[in-house]
């Protein structure tokens, strides 16, 4: 059997996890209920969503359907919003450590086995805390109270830049792309037709354009860049 245990993507959650309830635990009640970084939702949305995904992925590693509905999902995270910052950090500390204690009670097999998200979309079980990772990281920035981009560990924009890079692999709404970052590591994405776009920068440019958090700021390109379809 291959072990699979994604050990050390656990470990990389738990420490994001950490760093982001320290900063969401400079907040105040009234700042949690001011705008993110995300159209049309409020710092206490981002907070509220987190511990709702940690518990949707828990479903995931047992078997269950990841949300109810679409419609359970964002009334959930709407009745969660308007809480107080104290609330939403017990919410995301609590969750995230079901979360944990899920990942633990899973065997070499279980971590091997496929297992279904959203809307069809299938993955390994041991691809699950690295998907928690992103959610975390992004998240943190979303949250807009003093981590950027820039904050993104390195260990993070290792993986999250060909991560993103496969979601929009063989998109037909996109040109052939061709993302180069500083160190000369290269990855392709996109479509297959017409001329590639070849794109270049920093890791954390990169992801914050591939993850929609940007328009492309700190990367260079060979012509326009396109607009990215929503994750």
């Amino acid at each position: 059997m291959i072990m699979t245990r994604p050990a050390a993507d656990l470990t990389a959650l738990q420490d994001a996890t950490d760093r982001f309830l320290v900063t969401a635990g400079t907040l105040d009640d009234a700042a949690v209920e001011r705008p993110s970084r995300l159209p049309g939702w409020t710092r206490g949305h981002v907070l509220a969503h987190l511990a709702r995904n940690a518990d949707a992925l828990v479903n995931v590693l047992a078997g269950r359907p990841m949300y109810a509905s679409a419609e359970a999902r964002d009334a959930d995270i709407e009745r969660g919003a308007g809480r107080p910052v104290a609330d939403h950090l017990a919410d995301v500390r609590e969750s995230a450590a079901r979360l944990a204690g899920a990942a633990a009670a899973l065997t070499e097999e279980q971590w091997d086995a496929t297992v279904e998200l959203r809307n069809g979309v299938t993955d390994l079980a041991s691809a699950i805390p690295f998907r928690r990772w992103v959610e975390v990281e992004l998240h943190h920035v979303d949250l807009d109270a003093g981590h950027t981009l820039d904050d993104l560990p390195g260990a993070f924009t290792d993986g999250a830049v060909p991560y993103l890079a496969r979601r929009f692999a063989g998109h037909p709404e996109l040109p052939p792309l061709r993302l180069t970052a500083e160190d000369g590591r290269t990855w392709s994405s996109g479509g297959s037709e017409g001329e590639p776009v070849h794109v270049s920068g920093s890791p954390q440019a990169l992801t914050g354009w591939l993850s929609g958090r940007t328009g492309g700021g700190g990367l260079t390109a060979s012509g326009p860049l396109p607009a990215l379809p929503a994750l």
